[in-house]
């Protein structure tokens, strides 16, 4: 009775859980930054460390690959009959899916304001 649930066993929790945790990870640095630039820390120290904002989109295309490669892996397993979790497969290209819509939807509004910048007078 292995990976039998209403949520797909204990993988899937886990995930969820570790998901969670990254979640709230995140949401706290995001807590001392905002902290940090109410104080009057230096900008050195606020700066992301990918290097600004080219380095935040390249770090989040380099997310949404991982996911994606992570998905097409789950899937080439479980037709290869590898991992018998359909419901962790279906997950990961749930996920994929998502991450893939969220980065057309960023693209878009970014080609909008640039759109927008070429169209204003001097």
């Amino acid at each position: 009775m292995s990976g039998v649930g209403p949520i797909g066993g204990g993988g899937g929790i886990q995930q969820i859980l570790a998901m969670r945790q990254q979640i709230l990870d995140r949401s706290q640095i995001l807590k001392d930054v905002h902290q940090a630039t109410q104080s009057g820390a230096p900008a050195a120290l606020v700066q992301p460390q990918g290097g600004g904002f080219g380095g935040a989109l390249s770090n989040a295309l380099q997310e949404v690959s991982d996911t994606q490669g992570r998905a097409e892996g789950l899937s080439a397993a479980y037709e290869r009959g590898e991992v018998t979790d359909i419901a962790k497969v279906m997950l990961a290209r749930q996920e994929a899916g998502v991450a893939f819509e969220a980065t057309l939807q960023v693209r878009n509004r970014l080609l909008s304001a640039y759109q927008d910048i070429m169209r204003m007078g001097v």
